[in-house]
């Protein structure tokens, strides 16, 4: 396992990580620690989860994800030998994440109320890497970085992101949290938090979580030079374009149990475009012999601005195959013919 740097901090970080979102839903709590005992064995360090997990989000399962992740800990007493991530939503008008029943949105009481909710269901004392899910602000796409941009009024009561650095700071005095960073951000947002850390001595944004993906790789206008310039390397998520990438889907195809079949939450990836680009993908490692699993994780892992692919299974079988994709070497003249298709078919699910 290679291991990398997370931002300016002192923490090592795998190159590889696992992700946790369906701990609670799709798998069991049985299964959820057997898939974080592979991870550890396989010398992953880094989990990421969230106060929002389990997916698909809803009030019956929101936080069954850390409480996973917590009971897990308890049993195996290894929380020093994994750096854990978390996150707190954004601005939601969904009411079920505090406990009055208020709309989410990143204001002091709000925060601090969530830490501590999750530290409760992770049972320990820190947070390695808190970050915000979503930004706090309205938005023209989730995620930040849309392809077509769409204006959006600023929400009346929106929180600078001056005041939210103010409250991290609060809770790393506290020993709650380690660490902060951002998820679903532009390359404005990013460098609005540095600039701000910078000009008051506040916490100093160490990661970014975005989509990148053969499909997404919007990361590479703007949030690329940020990343490395700034030492704000990319947690990148959904590098398997929520399995499309794998194959699974092709011609119609709808494995049972499979996210599409259970859920119909695809949409990223069920784009005008997106079919030809991935089958154009599909095709690509089935001419070289390669797993396209393996293809797709191995480019992303292979881009110098990132510093951790999350990856997300439902049974160990994925787990292994996803893990054992982080050994593979991503060759130039891969790369090109990678290259040669993105050109053609650009970003088709943003």
């Amino acid at each position: 396992m290679e291991f990398r740097k997370l931002g300016r901090t002192d923490l090592n970080v795998s190159s590889i990580s696992l992700g946790t979102m369906t701990f609670g839903e799709q798998n069991t709590e049985a299964e959820g620690h057997a898939q974080m005992d592979m991870a550890l064995e396989r010398q992953i360090n880094l989990f990421d989860t969230a106060e929002l997990y389990a997916i698909p989000p809803k009030p019956e399962t929101q936080g069954r994800t850390e409480e996973i992740i917590g009971t897990w800990f308890k049993k195996r007493g290894n929380r020093d030998q994994v750096i854990l991530a978390t996150k707190i939503v954004g601005r939601s008008q969904n009411t079920w994440f505090r406990e009055d029943g208020s709309p989410a949105q990143l204001n002091r009481a709000q925060i601090m109320e969530a830490v501590d909710a999750s530290l409760t269901r992770l049972q320990s004392d820190y947070i390695d890497l808190y970050q915000i899910h979503w930004p706090d602000r309205n938005v023209s796409q989730f995620g930040s970085n849309p392809s077509i941009w769409r204006d959006v009024e600023p929400a009346e009561d929106e929180n600078s992101i001056e005041s939210t650095l103010e409250v991290m700071e609060e809770l790393v005095k506290a020993g709650k949290i380690r660490h902060f960073g951002l998820s679903n951000e532009s390359a404005w947002g990013t460098m609005k938090y540095l600039q701000a850390s910078e000009a008051k001595g506040l916490p100093r944004v160490q990661s970014i979580q975005n989509a990148y993906s053969l499909v997404s790789r919007k990361f590479d206008v703007g949030l690329a030079e940020v990343a490395l310039r700034e030492d704000v390397g990319l947690l990148a998520y959904s590098s398997l374009a929520q399995g499309y990438l794998t194959g699974k889907y092709r011609n119609g195809a709808l494995p049972k149990g499979s996210r599409k079949q259970l859920f119909q939450r695809l949409g990223r990836y069920e784009t005008p475009g997106a079919e030809v680009a991935i089958n154009a993908y599909l095709d690509l490692a089935a001419e070289l012999g390669i797993d396209p699993t393996v293809m797709s994780l191995a480019f992303v892992k292979s881009r110098s601005f990132v510093t951790s692919v999350i990856i997300g299974a439902t049974n160990l079988e994925q787990l292994k195959i996803n893990i054992d994709a982080g050994d593979f070497e991503m060759t130039a003249e891969i790369e090109q013919r990678i290259n040669d298709i993105h050109l053609l078919y650009s970003n088709p699910c943003p």
